[in-house]
């Protein structure tokens, strides 16, 4: 089940299982905080793009009914995702597919998904210079191999009329994003920034869209904390990472 470099961590608030080595990529925050905040519909089909080692599918498969494909461009990440999905006994819910998600369309019916979330490449095409000379967190991490174009606009297209999207991203892309979603017919609904703790500027920004959605009604979350002033995790963040 285990390759040498890997071990099973656990997601103790919603009770699952991941598969992961600190040699290819393992789930951050962001991915716990991405399915807390998306709004999960109680049967239907949900996407998930850019799913590294299946992370945010798994967590949102105990809020949901519904059928759950991963896209995952990656094959040793989708391998472990893949693992994953079946030591959760999770196979007749969720899908996984070694794929670029520009292919999303070639398994997912068009205009067909009640919900595509995304924890995409944070970074644009980056100056060899700066490049992670680990080829998976590279990729994982910066605009290789997709686009933020490339994710909303497929997102688009896989979500039905009213389908909601929800990615996780960094904030200093928030205007960029905003434009590109309107681009592609979702509208921008719902944000909030993370910030990692008080008296510091946002790292992390969660927003959601509906595809074909209304002008009026965009509303702003509380702010959420990461750590306390102590260095540890706010009530809010523990809760979603070990439960009440």
């Amino acid at each position: 089940m285990l390759h040498e470099d890997e071990r099973i961590d656990q997601l103790y608030a919603e009770d699952i299982k991941i598969i992961q080595s600190a040699q290819v990529f393992s789930f951050s925050l962001d991915a716990v905080l991405l399915a807390h905040f998306a709004r999960v519909p109680k049967k239907g089909q949900i996407v998930d793009l850019c799913a590294g080692n299946g992370a945010v599918g798994l967590f949102l498969s105990k809020r949901t009914r519904a059928a759950i494909d991963a896209i995952e461009l990656q094959p040793r990440l989708a391998d472990m995702a893949r693992r994953s999905v079946s030591l959760n006994q999770l196979d007749d819910q969720m899908t996984v597919h070694t794929l670029d998600l520009k292919d999303s369309l070639s398994v997912v019916r068009h205009n067909s998904c009640d919900l595509v979330v995304c924890n995409p490449p944070y970074f644009k095409g980056l100056p060899t210079s700066k490049k992670n000379p680990n080829e998976h967190l590279a990729i994982a991490r910066h605009e290789i191999h997709t686009t933020l174009e490339q994710v909303i606009d497929i997102s688009a297209k896989l979500l039905k009329t009213n389908g909601r999207f929800a990615m996780v991203h960094r904030p200093d892309r928030f205007l960029e994003i905003l434009t590109v979603m309107q681009a592609c017919h979702i509208m921008p609904k719902r944000v909030q920034f993370v910030y990692p703790k008080e008296g510091k500027e946002a790292n992390i920004l969660l927003i959601e869209g509906i595809k074909e959605g209304k002008t009026d009604g965009f509303k702003i979350a509380p702010p959420l904390l990461t750590y306390d002033k102590n260095g540890e995790y706010t009530p809010e963040v523990r809760e979603m990472l070990y439960g009440k």
